[in-house]
């Protein structure tokens, strides 16, 4: 039975390739222009899933709930790295590969165009009679006529030289005749290596922004500071080379947080009034309102949201002040309608105590349901369910402070065993059930929700941007052309010969060419040229 092998081919003396040949091929095949528009669309393609799904990075406790609700899909995505897709060893792969083929693509290419530039251009055909020539009678002599036609072919003042200047070659040939060839388009393909060196050049920088840029969001309560450091915010992710030391270590006031809303409670304005220190200098009073941000260093500061943080004070069932703070709630419709949850665990005698409450702005009750009907807080009321037991902080696992886990905690009930409802106006307290305690409504500040973002890879992938849309335009509409003119000593008469060639689509070599007749023969262009040269 005959083996197969690797390097079996057709006829068995053919040479065979080796490991350098191999190689060389798989080198070729991995920087042809077709592998690296695959790439990239793969790329695409693979960020889907990191735009789809929940990312460890991002967003930990969204990840971790996705995983625990699909016991199959969960781990499987987790395992194959779908779940941290652009830390995945499969994205990473693409992305290597992708500048391999770009760089391989770009430098023999680069190479190739330079050689070229310092090339010679071609000399003018012997015969233009496939070019559709133009003749006819100058009142300049031979190398006048060249002479005028060299110099309309330069650029002029006002024009970018790059674009309209040719390369030209001028050739004497037998009988007196003396040939002029030109020649331009070489932008072209300069455009089209500047296109994809920015293609790199936008890839570098997101790796770059993505290895070292970081965000972070903090909720701050009117009259309340933060630090800017990574245990102060809610929420932080950074990049894999980001040095949380790095961080500015400013502090930022809330002094006080205005919103204007209108009479039909549509929202006009918003704007967190804030007291600024940097290290080493004085306090600065400044605000920040929306899509108006505070600068720090490299870093942004965005007003992100509002609401209301009611202050709670709990009282336990010794007397004792159990809880008291500000408790942020979370808007649930345009009028300010809020949630929050509220954890008692450090109560002196008997179970720990939770709330589940709901903050009426501008409280109103109808005969079936009540209600907020404005944001502003024109009669803030609060209601809470109130529970006893377990609130399960203890067990070590990191809990949501917007929700109250109710596993193994009993609602407070009244004499008939239904739930009891505590409604609490401002300044009010309300006695618990059974000596539990009271809840007191102390005060209303507002809270602003503020979004540290920091990305330096933003002013390069700007340049870069820009070099994209440069080198493309440039490649699209800078054509290629070859002007040709030939002049001669007929009779005591020059006669001037004109051909050009160009893409099809190129209507504008027309008026180049009438151009440089005009000149070479001593007359004026005609009317119109400078629009079939435009277009």
């Amino acid at each position: 039975m005959a083996r197969l092998k690797l390097d079996n081919y057709v006829i068995a003396d053919a040479p065979r390739l080796g490991p350098r040949g191999w190689l060389r091929w798989i080198w070729r095949q991995v920087t042809s222009m077709r592998v690296a528009l695959i790439l990239l669309l793969l790329l695409a393609l693979a960020s889907i899933p990191g735009s789809v799904l929940p990312q460890w990075p991002q967003d930990a406790a969204a990840t971790r709930a996705f995983i625990d609700d699909n016991p199959f899909w969960g781990p499987f995505l987790d395992a194959t790295g779908f779940l941290d897709v652009f830390g995945s060893a499969w994205f990473t792969a693409i992305y290597v590969l992708l500048f391999a083929s770009l760089i391989g693509c770009i430098a023999p290419r680069a190479l190739h165009h330079y050689r070229e530039l310092r090339r010679p251009i071609a000399a003018t055909p012997r015969s233009l009679a496939r070019y559709a020539p133009v003749s006819e009678d100058s009142s300049l002599a031979v190398d006048d006529a060249l002479a005028a036609a060299r110099a309309e072919l330069r650029p002029r003042p006002g024009r970018l030289g790059a674009l309209t200047g040719y390369r030209v070659r001028l050739d004497r040939r037998e009988g007196g005749e003396v040939a002029l060839a030109a020649e331009t388009g070489a932008v072209r393909e300069l455009g089209n290596l500047v296109f994809h060196t920015a293609l790199v050049l936008v890839l570098l920088a997101v790796a770059y922004g993505t290895l070292f840029t970081y965000r972070g969001q903090a909720i701050v309560v009117e009259g309340r500071s933060f630090t800017n450091a990574v245990v102060a915010y809610d929420t932080f992710s950074s990049g894999a080379l980001f040095d949380p030391s790095d961080l500015d270590p400013f502090t930022l006031r809330l002094d006080s947080l205005d919103a204007s809303f209108s009479d039909t409670g549509r929202p006009l304005h918003f704007q967190a009034n804030v007291t600024f220190t940097e290290p080493g200098e004085d306090p600065v009073q400044t605000d920040i309102s929306v899509n108006h941000p505070l600068e720090s260093g490299d870093a942004k500061i965005y007003l992100q949201g509002n609401g209301y943080a009611p202050v709670i004070t709990v009282r336990d069932s010794a007397g004792e002040i159990a809880f008291s703070g500000p408790v942020v709630f979370l808007a649930q419709d345009a009028a300010y309608t809020s949630t929050g949850v509220i954890k008692v665990p450090d109560v002196t005698t008997g179970e720990q105590l939770g709330f589940k409450a709901t903050l009426y702005p501008s409280f109103v009750e109808g005969p079936f349901a009540v209600g907020s009907v404005h944001p502003d807080p024109a009669n803030p009321v609060i209601e809470m369910l109130a529970y006893t037991g377990d609130l399960g902080l203890d067990a070590g696992v990191p809990q949501n402070v917007y929700r109250l886990d109710e596993s193994q905690l009993s609602p407070v009930q009244d004499e008939d065993g239904q739930p009891v409802t505590l409604r609490l106006a401002l300044g009010e307290t309300v006695e618990l059930p059974d000596g539990l305690g009271s809840v007191t409504f102390e005060e209303l500040p507002r809270y602003g929700a503020f979004d540290l973002r920091a990305d330096p890879s933003l002013p390069y992938l700007l340049v870069a941007a820009i070099l994209t849309l440069a080198g493309l335009a440039t490649s699209l509409f800078a054509s290629r052309r070859k002007v040709w003119v030939v002049a001669r000593s007929e009779g005591g008469t020059t006669v001037v010969t004109g051909a050009a060639y160009a893409p099809a689509h190129d209507a504008g070599v027309a008026g180049v060419l009438e151009r440089a007749l005009a000149a070479a023969s001593g007359r004026e262009p005609s009317p119109g040229v400078e629009e079939r040269e435009q277009s």
